[in-house]
């Protein structure tokens, strides 16, 4: 096992290095000469294809919080994680088909703008500062973190803050170009993460086979896995027991079983997928049908995901059990630069490269929405209200940099814990504190004309205040023997309820105080959108891909159920 990048492995990062930064000048150039306003910088509006729609969209979703945390929790769960990913699947296929045709026929450009003509600007102005807040000090802070702790580990564990400079730059110079260059470079991105993911995670498999004398065979690998670790592939994680081990209680407080299926992990993914910043940035690239078949083709490749993500983290778990891998370091998120070890010379160039362009398109996709919401919903409104094309797109290069600029920061010596309950645990836990309430007053304001902008307001500040009581103070509310104790590296513990039923509760009770608040309200709002049948309404072809991505998430479920 070597431990170390051959010059072989630079060389081949370094290339994939040139073709992206060449690739991305190339467009941003022809972006500058053809497209001067400040929503093609912002939007890149009218002029993204069905295939950069949906590129853009996985290689700005499958960052270090995948790659890093997912193959994490694959060594802590198994393939249970892959429910993220094929529920997201499903809730890609709600997005294209219900959710798109409204922000398009309304001409919705960011989340606080549909807020803004929905309710009111007291709404929107809210819900643009959560989202500065939680996509600064949750998403970039964590992608910053993974993506350094990985690549350190195959540097030596000597390099973390150099590496995590070079991640932010290489971003900074990708996501300065605008929207344009960020969807067509994620392109390039897409392609270099998928064929390293699959590279890496078929050299896990034929290590495993190695190291268990069926010789170097993926299948015989994955076979091994199976008997191996059993439990490490089962889709429904057992609620524990009084005999149960704290490891079991830790588990099933990170994934409770079919309760997640009752609430949260709908909550997360149709929340993600259906109302941030990220889907409207890239679908308003299109007309509908070209929205709808970049979305579902996105949802096509989140199938192949957990081969890519989480098959490396089970192989890690079997080989650091049988004592062939060296300590982890960062503990479970150190799984997939472990495994990445293995790999030959010019193969692990490849695969760091496929990590950096994940770790970098998703920073890229996400310091793009911050300047977004920041240039359009705040600056433009409340600070400098006369700005013009020119001073917008300078704006919004100026909050760029100042996102960054605070996620280095704030992930230099880790400041947030991310390290302490896992990369990927710790942004859909904390990321759960506000989507309940934003997703019950986006799916409220869409589909009910009854939802009164005071129900918003009060939606989605009782969505986070109850998320807060539910996951911090459980105890004063329940009895112990309905709760789970967890404990600490510190030595203490605590009683807590899995946060996603957390979210679960909390997504019930924003909902029925809402509808009570908007049925107390007036019977005709004036700001409600107008919607009709016409508009959910998708073609044969779109059907077909519908129905074959629902058939092979059936098919995956019976066989690991």
């Amino acid at each position: 096992m070597n431990q170390n990048l051959a010059f072989a492995d630079y060389a081949v990062f370094i290339i994939y290095f040139i073709v992206v930064s060449v690739y991305g000048y190339t467009v941003y150039r022809k972006r500058k000469q053809d497209e001067q306003d400040a929503k093609a910088y912002f939007l890149a509006e009218g002029n993204l294809t069905w295939w950069a729609i949906g590129a853009s969209l996985i290689a700005s979703n499958i960052s270090a919080e995948q790659f890093i945390g997912m193959s994490g929790e694959g060594f802590f769960l198994g393939i249970a994680v892959a429910a993220y990913e094929w529920i997201a699947a499903i809730a890609l296929i709600i997005v294209a088909v219900w959710f798109i045709p409204v922000y398009l026929k309304n001409k919705i450009y960011t989340m606080p703008q549909f807020l803004k003509t929905r309710y009111n600007e007291s709404t929107a102005l809210i819900m643009a500062v959560f989202w500065l807040f939680l996509y600064v000090f949750v998403n970039l802070t964590s992608i910053l973190y993974l993506g350094a702790v990985a690549i350190n580990g195959l540097a030596g564990g000597e390099y973390l803050h150099v590496i995590m400079i070079g991640l932010a730059v290489f971003a900074l110079f990708i996501s300065l170009g605008g929207m344009k260059v960020v969807a067509y470079t994620d392109v390039i991105q897409v392609a270099v993460l998928i064929i390293g993911g699959l590279v890496t995670s078929y050299i896990a498999l034929t290590t495993v086979g190695q190291y268990f004398g069926v010789g170097e065979n993926a299948i015989a690998g994955f076979k091994v896995l199976m008997k191996e670790a059993p439990e490490h592939f089962k889709m429904i994680i057992p609620k524990p027991t009084a005999t149960s081990s704290q490891l079991d209680i830790d588990k099933y407080l990170t994934f409770p079983g079919l309760m997640s299926y009752l609430a949260g992990i709908w909550i997360i993914n149709l929340n993600y997928w259906g109302c941030n910043q990220y889907i409207t940035q890239r679908a308003l690239g299109a007309d509908l049908q070209t929205a709808r078949t970049g979305i579902l083709f996105a949802g096509m490749l989140k199938l192949l995901m957990p081969v890519i993500v989480m098959l490396p983290g089970i192989a890690a778990y079997v080989l650091y059990q049988n004592g062939h891998l060296p300590q982890l370091v960062g503990g479970k998120d150190g799984a997939y630069s472990a495994v990445l070890t293995f790999l030959p010379t010019g193969l692990k160039g490849l695969s760091v490269a496929a990590l950096t362009a994940a770790i970098v398109a998703s920073l890229a996709g996400k310091v793009n929405s911050i300047s977004t919401i920041y240039t359009l919903d705040i600056h433009k409104k409340y600070i400098q209200k006369e700005a013009g094309e020119k001073q917008q797109v300078n704006i919004g290069r100026i909050a760029v940099f100042a996102a960054m600029l605070l996620a280095v920061l704030f992930t230099w010596n880790d400041i947030l814990g991310i390290g302490g309950v896992g990369g990927f645990t710790y942004i859909q836990k904390y990321t759960g504190f506000i989507s309940p309430g934003v997703f019950a007053m986006f799916v409220l304001g869409m589909f009910w004309k009854r939802t009164t902008g005071a129900a918003a307001i009060v939606g989605v500040i009782l969505g986070f205040v109850l998320s807060v009581l539910f996951n911090e103070y459980a105890p004063m509310l329940f009895g112990n023997e309905t709760l789970l104790y967890t404990a600490y590296p510190n030595g203490k513990g605590a009683f807590e309820i899995p946060f996603h039923i957390c979210m679960g509760l909390s997504f019930l009770f924003t909902t029925l105080v809402m509808v009570a608040m908007s049925f107390a309200g007036p019977k005709i709002n004036p700001k409600a959108f107008e919607i009709d049948a016409e508009m959910f309404k998708v073609k044969p072809q779109t059907t077909v891909l519908i129905v074959i991505t629902l058939l092979i998430i059936v098919a995956l479920y019976v066989k690991f159920w």
